[in-house]
C-alpha cells in the first residue's frame, strides 16, 4: 500500500463539504457536509426529494428529474478527528459562497446544530390530522411505528423549546434582509395544482390558526404598532381591497383599467 493510501495518514479524516450546482451552470445552489461518499449522499438527497420533502433545495432536485443534471462535488476535504470541524467548515463555506452573490437554497448557516422550528401543540395537532391516512413507503404508521405512543415529559418539552428558541427569527434568519434575486425562492412558482392541494391542506379546522381569537392585549400591541402607518400599505392593495375583491370597476383606479384590459386580451384569444 501507498504511504499517501494507509489508513495512518487517513486515520484523522472526519468527513468533506460538497456543493451543488446545476451541470450547465457555475452557480452553487446548495452545500452541505457528509461522512460518507458524495455518491450516497446524492443519491439520499434525491431519494428525499422524491418522497415529497417541501424544502427549496428538494423543489430544485424535483426539476430535475435526470441526476446527472445536478452536479455535487467536493468543495473542502475535513482532517480531523472532531465533528465540530466539519461543521464549521461547512459554514465558512455557505458564508463564502453566499457572500459571492451564490443564491443558496440552505435554510440555515450551517453547522452541526438543529435549526429547527419548535411548533406549538396546535400546529403539531392540525400537521397530524393532514397527514392521518397518508401512506408513506417504507415508513411504518400507526401502532407498528416504534414511537407510537410516546409522549415527551413536559421538562423535556421546555428544554427544547428554550434552547432552539429564536434560531430563525430576526436576524438570526439565514434570509433576514434579502428581497428580490438576492432571496433562495426568487422566482419559484407554485403550480396550481400545488396551489389547490395547500389550500385544502389549511382549510377550516385543519388550518392552525382556525378558532384562536387574539387577546385585548394582543390587539392592544398590534394596534400601537400599525398606528400612523397609511393603510392600505399600497394602491395596488388598496385595488384589491376595495375593489377586486367587492366585485368594483373605477375609471379612475389604473389597476381597474390593467385588469380590464387583461381580460379583453385573454377572450381575444
Amino acid at each position: 500500500m501507498s504511504e499517501r493510501g494507509s489508513a495512518q495518514d487517513w486515520s484523522p479524516f472526519v468527513g468533506l463539504v460538497y456543493g451543488v450546482r446545476a451541470i450547465d451552470s457555475s452557480e452553487y445552489r446548495y452545500v452541505g457536509l457528509t461522512t460518507k461518499t458524495i455518491a450516497r449522499r446524492k443519491s439520499e438527497h434525491f431519494m428525499v426529494a422524491e418522497r415529497g420533502r417541501k424544502t427549496p433545495f428538494a423543489d430544485w432536485l424535483r426539476q430535475r428529474p435526470d441526476r446527472e443534471a445536478a452536479y455535487f462535488h467536493s468543495l473542502e476535504l475535513v482532517m480531523s478527528e472532531d465533528l465540530g470541524d466539519l461543521g464549521a467548515a461547512e459554514e465558512r463555506w455557505i458564508a463564502k459562497l453566499r457572500n459571492e452573490g451564490h443564491r443558496l437554497l440552505n435554510l440555515n448557516d450551517g453547522g452541526l446544530g438543529n435549526h429547527g422550528y419548535v411548533w406549538t401543540a396546535e400546529q403539531r395537532a392540525a400537521a397530524a390530522e393532514r397527514m392521518r391516512g397518508v401512506k408513506r413507503p417504507g415508513r411504518p404508521t400507526g401502532p407498528d411505528h416504534p414511537s407510537w405512543g410516546t409522549t415527551r415529559s413536559d421538562e423535556l418539552r421546555a428544554r427544547w423549546s428554550l434552547e432552539r428558541k429564536g434560531m430563525n427569527s430576526g436576524a438570526s434568519n439565514p434570509n433576514f434582509g434579502k428581497f428580490g434575486p438576492a432571496h433562495p425562492a426568487y422566482g419559484r412558482v407554485m403550480s396550481p395544482d400545488s396551489r389547490a392541494r395547500l389550500s385544502e391542506m389549511r382549510r377550516g379546522e385543519r388550518n392552525p390558526n382556525f378558532g384562536k381569537t387574539a387577546s385585548e392585549e394582543t390587539r392592544a400591541k398590534r394596534s400601537a404598532a400599525l398606528r400612523g402607518r397609511p393603510m392600505p400599505s399600497s394602491v395596488r392593495n388598496a385595488h384589491t381591497r376595495y375593489h377586486t375583491n367587492k366585485g368594483v370597476f373605477k375609471d379612475t383606479c389604473r389597476h381597474c383599467q390593467d385588469d380590464q384590459r387583461l381580460a379583453q386580451e385573454g377572450g381575444q384569444e
